[in-house]
């Protein structure tokens, strides 16, 4: 019995000092780690280990105890074959693979994937979004247990926006050219909850929604092509929505000192709202807005890190901001294309761009780069945004996995 005991104490310290990564950019959508000891610096020695994937895509890796889930897709006969598969964290090896679906893929953007949205998982089921293609839940163990299909999702663009779960729902932003609807669904049985019309005719679905608390009222908050908008997440009802400075939506907003920091995707001002308001909230909750300093387009997220917001936008022009005014502390360009979000550890942003490289960046009111890391690749394209997990760090390019660091931290 006393084995058993020491065994199970053992197991829990492990899971709780090791910081899962259940969802895209981490535990709650911001992009921090919570662990202090992830590699700052590296180079080819340090990969532990590199898997080749059966196919393409653009997924985050996910990882709950150890185990690593994403997807990828290939063409097979004239149509896309859509696949889940579980790594095992230490090794890389495949634990388990599942074709999701078969299907006739929808039209992409040249930087998209049938691939892109990454997974969610709450330590017992894994949720997987392919546009077209279906929402599919299967178990830890790779049983499938309901699939959804959500549309066609026409116009030339394709699908980003990745699955959360949240208490008992998982929920799934479905936001297409013409009819489009935000869905949670029973995260167990795949039971409609509540689907409610994303009537702004959006261009795409490429963001993710996030979960805030705005006093005594916790919001699931989402941007989108006109704007970002609160929504309550026992009905669904919208609560709030504030206008952006251009289009696309594609950015989750940083969320930090009572403000959204957020952007448009489109070339435009940053913005900071203050959420818990009712009905068109622009004029009354939008605290301040920004000039980003360069009129280039936004796909990566802004991250905030104590009092500073970081962000860099597709031609590599990073920027600083003070979150709370506003203030823009400097513009500098890092050196590459950028697409995949950033993360943070331990006071640093960890930042790829489409080239393989991860530029460490210590914000503050001066451009402070504390590394550029590069590793050896094969005509690759990293577009995912890096995760984290008991001292390792993973780098997907749209072919292969590369695990940095020893387990543990060194």
């Amino acid at each position: 019995m006393k084995t058993i005991l020491c065994l199970i104490l053992f197991t829990f310290l492990t899971l709780t000092h090791a910081d899962n990564w259940p969802q895209y950019r981490g535990l709650d959508g911001s992009g921090h780690s919570a662990e202090k000891n992830l590699p700052v610096r590296w180079g080819d020695a340090d990969i532990s280990w590199t898997v080749e994937l059966g196919g393409e895509g653009q997924s985050t890796p996910v990882i709950w105890a150890g185990r690593i889930y994403l997807t990828y897709a290939k063409p097979r006969d004239g149509r896309v074959s859509r696949h889940l598969v579980c790594l095992d964290q230490s090794s890389g090896k495949v634990l388990w693979e599942k074709e999701t679906s078969v299907s006739d893929g929808e039209k992409l953007h040249k930087m998209n994937t049938w691939a892109t949205a990454s997974c969610a998982t709450d330590g017992n089921l894994v949720a997987a979004f392919f546009g077209r293609g279906g929402l599919h839940v299967f178990d830890v163990e790779g049983k499938h247990l309901w699939s959804k299909d959500l549309g066609d999702f026409p116009g030339p663009w394709g699908t980003a926006g990745s699955p959360v779960f949240h208490g008992n729902l998982l929920i799934q932003n479905g936001d297409a050219e013409g009819t489009s609807f935000l869905y949670a669904f029973e995260k167990q049985s795949g039971a409609p909850v509540w689907k409610t019309p994303r009537n702004e005719k959006p261009r795409g679905g490429w963001s993710t929604p996030i979960f805030i608390k705005a006093g005594d009222r916790e919001e699931l908050v989402l941007n989108g092509e006109f704007g970002v908008k609160g929504y309550d997440l026992k009905s669904g009802k919208e609560q709030w929505f504030c206008e952006s400075y251009n289009g696309r939506g594609t950015p989750i907003p940083a969320w930090g000192h009572g403000l959204l920091v957020t952007l448009n995707g489109k070339p435009g001002d940053l913005y900071a709202v203050k959420p818990g308001g009712s009905g068109n909230v622009t004029s009354t909750h939008r605290v301040w807005n920004a000039d980003r300093g360069s009129k280039g387009r936004d796909l990566a997220s802004p991250i905030m890190v104590g009092k500073e917001v970081f962000m860099v936008n597709m031609g590599g022009f990073a920027t600083c901001y003070h979150a709370p005014s506003g203030e823009r502390y400097w513009v500098e360009r890092l050196g590459g294309n950028f697409s995949s979000s950033p993360i943070a550890a331990n006071g640093l942003v960890y930042q790829n761009n489409e080239e393989g490289e991860t530029i460490v960046i210590r914000p503050g009111k001066k451009l402070d780069i504390v590394a550029r890391n590069v590793i050896s690749t094969d005509r690759e394209i990293f577009r995912a945004s890096p995760s984290a997990s008991d001292g390792q760090i993973f780098l997907r390019s749209n072919r292969r996995v590369f695990c940095i660091g020893k387990r543990g931290g060194s």
